[in-house]
Parts: structure tokens; C-alpha cells; sequence
């Protein structure tokens, strides 16, 4: 992985590369560079591994450059922010060191070997969050979360560090306690993230890949740092010695230091801290009116790919025992963080699909203060990724839930997000021959060879753009039928993705400002205006997904054949009529949604030739291509020749002869699916027409997962009473029931209209006693009214 080369390195590109060609320059990406440059690995430096923890400590070598055992060489991180030293092993390759950066995402770094004169190389270091470090390159603390093991009299619980031996090469490891703390005044400019070296745990153990120990209380001076991790290395370094290779736990509490009152009485100690912490919160800004509402079912919260993602604590894929939300099988979180206070949301789902809220168990939904994955500019607090999250939203839920019965105090402030104002978003796909479903549910066949607009909006400059490319018949000839080989994207001024077949497979590569990327250690990438997720089968890619900051969402899948590419854009409300393309005017009216440039809609009905030219319309233009031209059969094709290639014509209406075997294998395999029939018969493929067969099917069930539902809401339990059923949504029903010794008024049950209002009215619970008293005072007023009346006669 690389960057464009730094202005350092344009002198020596300009020197070695002279006239570069095609749309290359000394600004080009490194991957570009290759294609056009024979010298390029002279200023553009690749690196293995490329990515590590934003905590530091990773040690990474430099690929194709050599030094001698006397070079002082230097590694310069984020535009000079940090400087590091490196080294040269004994077969003169370099090495570098990884720092503590506070941030994630691709971060530049430069090379010197003349001791920091002059930086000539450049590339990008890849930070990731802790939770994406891979489990051997990382140390596990056992029982963190439980404070029997810190130390407690009677309870004899000890902690363990396990790691893999290997990773360090060292006879000798130490073993240090590292803090995490942010000082000054919240959301201010004097807000400051500190990760400072406490002291030590232990020195020169061997290398055996386990410690047992029992925490002893540490000095008062450290009982201020609640949140940290420990750090192994190699022995032979000076205590908190910076930028050394280095393995880290998890983040967790440091409850061994914490003070004697925490051993003597954990729960009381903890609730002393967890009302603490509630009034400490009562003066922060209420930051839960900027984040989303959760999606109401699990099946939106799964398939809105645009604005949530899988909570790796929770993953129902995984099979994740979901420590913090007990009773839940599935989490997500809104990828983005809240725009004035870098918050998140988090929602949670039991095995019924429905969302678990606080008021009905522990294992709710809650939102984060500090988004999990921070947000640029990322040092600055709450926006550092895990830790300002772990400061704000984790240790308080150890204080009020996990080490004392208090959680009704984390829940005032960490409520559960409903799902009444939650709207899923639309979406569109395109697949097989290409066949386009548009947000508005149109359907149609446009099968043109060449590279076309798919989407583009005004509202946040979001462009996807499609190339196609023949399909192979049976017998190795091309067919008169075209499948998407390449989709690129963009959204305002963010990094351009590209995701493209890779020729002869069912893999995909995905490239990164015209550079090819490299995804075998990292399955998330935190980008320019977007994140990336991608998935495989062993080696090769299968899907990716694209997250905007707009709320936006790309899925890319292979075709689980060696033909065109399935894609789905799915956008939120706010595009609604800001969109134009193949997919579409998102407007809610299917019959504007074929419609040339000019706005001019085809009638529903259009033939096949007016449809050939309706998409012709839409190739895209040299100027505001996307795409990459890195083969000479690219540039030839799509960049030195026409965007729509009119001398193709492909097969508009497939027509089946009741005596071609292959008409009726086609039948039993389709069935009612038409664009499964049509590639079967244009392509003489079933294997074709069966993925075809299988991204329709996937395009129906992500529609029907995204359709709209009706919630009335969590109805109260009355006072001194209860309430059964977790479901509020349309059509379920609650029910109400009085303790001992009350008597209930309202409704016993209520449901959910269509409407999102509940039937009958709210319940409540009388004292017996007391009503009775009523009653019979009330008899008794009556008897001495009518004593009184026949007295009176």
C-alpha cells in the first residue's frame, strides 16, 4: 500500500520517469506509477505488513530498498507529526517501527537513510483499531472484565497474560501498565488525549507465552488512570522506552490500582464511582438528539450496509457471546460519528429479529458518547478511536452494571434508541446481461459494451459508474451479451474506489486511487470520506462494501462465476430526487425512472432499441471517468476509444425454440425469473443464468429486509406493576398486570395499530386498600343520603 509520492520524491520521479504516459504523474499513486514508471519502487515504497494497531509497536520492513548496517535511517509519520528511528537488520533490509498515532486510516509516512536530512520515499502506513489487530499479534488479558481477579481479599481469583512467543523472538519479555486519560475542560480546545507509560508489571520473564499474577495495589498517584493496557516487549529496553516493537492487550479498566476501598467493598466502591460518574455526565451536552434512530428489526439493521455495521463485540456470524448486551445474538453501529459531538449508536437484536431496548433488559441497545471507531480529526477527545469510547461509555458500565446493581444510573444517560423515526433506505441493483432494478422498483435490459453513468446525485457529488465487458460462451467465444466487469466510485472529495473482476475468477480486486490494494491483512479499511469492508473465501475477495459519510452504500459481490460483477446502491432519504442514471430518479414514480439526460422518461413498454439507446446516453465521459486504465487493452478500448462501443450489438430479445434442449433446462432452472431466461438463452450458459438467478434473488430479499415497519414505541409498565412483551411494533401486543394487593384500571392488554399508536389506554395500578376505602365510603355517603331523604318526608 502507497501514497502518492511526497514532494520530496517528485524531484527524483521527474528525474528517473521522465515523460510519464497515459494519465500518469509524479502525483499518481504508487500502484499507477508501475505501470508507467520502471524506476517508481526507487521513491515509492511498499512495506511489509502494512497495517497495526493505532497503539504502536509494530515492526514493519521496507520492501526493495536496501541500506548498509552505518545508515541512520529515520521514519517519518503523518506529514512529520512523528519521527521514529529505524534500523537495518544484518541482511540490509530496513526496518521501521509503527508509533502511537491516536488515529486510524491510511497514514503517509517518508523515508530517510541519511539521518532526517532528506526524506526521498514515501508510502502509507495502515493504523487500524485495537479490535482489528489479528489475535496472534495482540496479548490477551483473562478475566478482565471481572473484579474478582484484581486482587480482592477471599475471593482468590488471579489474572493471566497469554501471548504468542513468537511473535516477539526474544528469551526475555517485560511487561509494563500503560494509561489512557483526557485532561481539560470537555468539547474545548484545552480537551487533550494523553497515553502515558505508568510502570512496570513485571521484567525479564521468560518468553513462555503466559503470566499468572495478582495485581498489587499500586502508589496513589496512579489511582486517577481508570482505562489502559499492558504492553509486552523484548527485555533490554529502558522502562516506557517509545517507538520499540511491541505487543498490546486489549484496552481495559485498571481496577488493581483503584484503592483499597475497591478491595474492602467493590460494590460499594464502584457505586460511589458510578454516581460519580452520573452527575459528571449531567453536566455534558445531551448528544443523543444528533444520532440515528436504530433500525427496528434485525433484518434493516443487517442489510442498511450504507449507515451500519456489524458490532465485532456482538456478530451474530461469529457466534459472539455478546458480553456487555446479554440476551442479544446481533449488534451493529452507526458507521459514521454524530457531526458536533463524534457520537455513535449502537443497537442490539435478540434472536427473534426484535430490538432490545434498556427498559427491558440489560443487554439493551445504547448509544456511545465517544463513537467506538472515533472520527477525524481524531485526536482530539471524544474522537479518539476505543479509548475516548472506553473513557465515556465502558468503564461506567463496569462502575453501574458489571461491578454493582446500579444500572438504572447508565441507562438515564445511555437510553435505547427506538425505531419510530427510523426510515430504511432505497435501493438499487444491477446484475447479469446487465439487468437494472432502479430505486423505484423499474426493471429493464441494457446490455451495451462500455463504461456508464450507474448513479450520480447533486446533493453530495456521489458518482458509481459501471464498465462492461463481453461474456464467454460455453465454447470460449464471446457472446452477444455483456455483464459489469468494473464499478468506480466517488462521493464529493473523497478517495475513488474501484472494484473490478479479476479476469478467469469469481474474485474481485479492489483498487484505491488507481491503486491495487491489498486485503489479506485487513478486511476494513477507515478512508478518505468513506469505509470499506470487504469479505473472502480463502484468498480470493468476494464482496465489498462501501460506506459513505453521507449515509450512502456500495455492495459489490462476485457473481459466484467467471462473468459480471452484482452491485447495489443503496442511499437514505435525504436523496430523495437527487439522483439520475441507470438506476434511476429516486422519487417514488417508477415511470420517470428511464430517462435520458435530458429527462426525457421512455414509456414503460419501450422497445429494446430505444432502451440500447437510452443507456448509450448515459456513457460516461472522459473527463469524469472514475475508472482506471492500467492495460493497454483499457486504454485502447475505453480511454482512446468511445465510452459506448455502437459497433457491438448485442442480443436485445433472446428468442427460445421449443426444440433446443437448452430451452427447456432453462425453464426448469429459472422459472418464473425472466432475467435468469434471458442470459440463459443469450449466453448458452446455465451456470450464467444461474448466477443471474441468485443476484436477483438477493436484490429481492435486500428489498424486502429494507421494507418499511410501524412502531408504537415501549409503553411504560404502570407503577407497582409489570408488563410482558418486548415487540412494539404493528400488530403486537402487550399485556399489564398488577402486583399483590392492586387492582388494575385501563387496558389489560394493548396492540399495535398500523397507525404507530397503541389501542386502548395506558394501565394502571390502585391499592386495593385504598380503592376499597373509597368504595365503601362512598356507600356510605349514599346511605346517609337517602336516611336523610326519607327523614324528610
Amino acid at each position: 500500500m502507497a501514497a502518492g509520492v511526497t514532494e520530496d520524491a517528485q524531484g527524483s520521479c521527474a528525474s528517473r520517469c521522465g515523460n510519464l504516459v497515459g494519465n500518469c504523474s509524479c502525483h499518481t499513486t504508487c500502484s499507477g506509477l508501475g505501470t508507467c514508471c520502471a524506476d517508481f519502487q526507487e521513491f515509492c515504497l511498499q512495506i511489509s505488513p502494512y497495517s497495526g494497531s493505532v497503539m504502536g509497536g509494530k515492526d514493519f520492513q521496507v520492501l526493495h530498498v536496501a541500506a548498509n548496517s552505518s545508515a541512520e535511517i529515520r521514519c517519518r509519520f503523518n506529514h512529520g507529526e512523528v519521527e521514529t528511528r529505524g534500523s537495518v537488520d544484518n541482511g540490509g533490509n530496513i526496518h521501521c517501527i509503527s508509533p502511537l498515532l491516536y488515529e486510524s486510516g491510511r497514514i503517509p509516512f517518508d523515508l530517510s537513510v541519511d539521518g532526517g536530512q532528506t526524506f526521498p520515499r514515501s508510502g502509507t502506513w495502515l493504523a487500524v483499531h485495537p479490535s482489528k489487530v489479528a489475535a496472534e499479534e495482540k496479548s490477551e488479558l483473562v478475566n478482565e472484565t471481572k473484579w474478582q481477579y484484581y486482587g480482592t481479599p477471599g475471593t482468590g481469583g488471579k489474572l493471566t497474560l497469554n501471548w504468542a512467543p513468537q511473535v516477539l523472538q526474544a528469551p526475555k519479555v517485560n511487561i509494563e501498565l500503560w494509561g489512557y486519560q483526557e485532561t481539560g475542560a470537555p468539547y474545548s480546545e484545552a480537551w487533550e488525549a494523553h497515553w502515558t507509560y505508568l510502570y512496570d508489571v513485571a521484567r525479564e520473564l521468560p518468553n513462555s507465552g503466559s503470566f499468572t499474577f495478582t495485581p498489587v495495589p499500586a502508589a496513589t498517584q496512579y489511582q486517577s488512570w481508570e482505562v489502559g493496557a499492558l504492553r509486552l516487549s523484548a527485555n533490554g529496553h529502558s522502562a516506557g522506552q517509545k517507538d520499540i516493537h511491541a505487543v498490546w492487550s486489549n484496552e481495559h479498566a485498571l481496577a488493581w490500582h483503584l484503592g483499597e476501598g475497591f478491595r474492602r467493598d467493590s460494590a460499594a466502591w464502584a457505586t460511589d464511582k458510578c454516581l460519580a460518574w452520573d452527575k459528571e455526565e449531567d453536566q455534558l451536552p445531551d448528544f443523543l438528539k444528533e444520532i440515528p434512530d436504530c433500525p427496528c428489526t434485525l433484518a434493516q439493521a443487517r442489510a442498511d450496509t450504507g449507515r451500519f455495521h456489524t458490532d465485532y463485540g456482538c456478530d451474530i456470524e461469529k457466534g459472539s457471546v455478546c458480553t456487555y448486551h446479554p440476551g442479544a445474538v446481533h449488534c451493529v453501529r452507526a458507521v459514521q460519528a454524530s457531526t458536533r459531538y463524534a457520537a455513535g449508536q449502537q443497537c442490539c437484536y435478540d434472536a427473534s429479529g426484535t430490538q432490545v431496548l434498556t427498559g427491558d433488559s440489560i443487554g439493551g441497545s445504547t448509544p456511545d458518547r465517544g463513537h467506538d471507531w472515533g472520527s477525524p480529526p481524531f485526536r482530539k477527545p471524544p474522537r479518539v478511536p476505543g479509548l475516548s469510547h472506553w473513557l465515556y461509555d465502558v468503564i461506567s458500565f463496569y462502575y453501574c452494571c458489571l461491578w454493582s446493581p446500579n444500572c438504572g444510573y447508565y441507562f438515564k444517560h445511555r437510553p435505547s434508541s427506538d425505531c419510530r423515526t427510523y426510515r430504511p433506505p432505497r435501493a438499487a441493483s444491477g446484475f447479469g446481461d446487465p439487468h437494472f432494478l432502479t430505486f423505484d422498483g423499474a426493471n429493464f435490459t441494457f446490455n451495451g459494451l462500455g463504461e456508464y453513468v450507474l448513479l450520480e446525485s447533486n446533493l453530495t457529488g456521489l458518482s458509481v459508474q459501471g464498465r462492461t465487458w463481453p461474456a464467454q460462451m460455453p465454447n470460449g467465444s464471446e457472446a452477444q451479451a455483456t455483464g459489469l466487469s468494473s464499478v468506480a466510485m466517488q462521493e464529493g472529495s473523497s478517495d475513488v474506489i474501484e472494484v473490478r473482476r479479476l479476469e478467469g475468477t469469481a474474485g474481485l480486486e479492489v483498487l484505491l486511487n488507481q491503486e491495487v490494494l491489498d486485503l489479506s491483512e485487513q478486511s476494513w479499511l477507515d478512508l478518505k470520506g468513506l469505509f470499506l469492508s470487504s469479505s473472502a473465501v480463502g484468498k480470493s475477495i468476494r464482496n465489498v462494501s462501501m460506506m459513505f459519510s453521507s449515509g450512502a452504500g456500495v455492495e459489490v459481490r462476485g457473481p459466484g462465476s467467471p462473468w459480471g460483477l452484482n452491485v447495489a446502491v443503496l442511499l437514505p432519504e435525504s436523496f430523495w430526487d437527487h439522483t439520475r442514471g441507470l438506476f434511476g430518479r429516486l422519487n417514488g414514480a417508477p415511470g420517470d425512472d428511464v430517462a435520458f439526460r435530458n429527462g426525457t422518461a421512455l414509456p414503460s413498454d419501450a422497445d429494446p432499441w430505444h432502451l440500447l439507446g437510452f443507456g448509450a446516453d448515459w456513457a460516461v465521459r472522459n473527463e469524469t471517468s472514475l475508472f482506471t486504465y492500467d492495460s493497454r487493452r483499457l486504454v485502447d478500448t475505453f480511454l482512446l476509444g468511445p465510452k459506448h462501443n455502437s459497433s457491438f450489438l448485442p442480443v436485445l430479445v433472446p428468442r427460445p425454440d421449443p426444440n433446443d434442449p437448452l430451452t427447456t433446462e432453462a425453464a426448469a432452472l429459472c422459472r418464473e425469473d425472466p432475467f435468469c431466461t434471458f442470459d440463459a438463452l443469450a449466453t448458452r450458459s446455465l451456470t450464467l443464468a444461474n448466477a443471474t438467478r441468485t443476484a436477483h434473488l438477493w436484490h429481492r430479499q435486500l428489498v424486502d429486509s429494507l421494507r418499511p415497519v410501524v412502531s408504537c414505541g415501549r409503553p411504560l409498565p404502570p407503577s407497582n406493576g409489570d408488563k410482558s412483551g418486548t415487540n412494539y411494533l404493528a400488530g403486537s401486543t402487550v399485556r399489564f398486570s398488577c402486583h399483590q394487593g392492586y387492582v388494575l384500571a385501563g387496558s389489560g392488554e394493548r396492540t399495535c395499530q398500523p397507525d404507530g399508536t397503541w389501542s386502548g389506554t395506558p394501565a394502571q395500578c390502585q391499592n386495593q386498600a385504598v380503592l376499597l376505602g373509597v368504595i365503601f365510603g362512598l356507600l356510605g355517603a349514599g346511605a346517609v343520603v337517602a336516611l336523610s331523604f326519607l327523614l324528610g318526608k
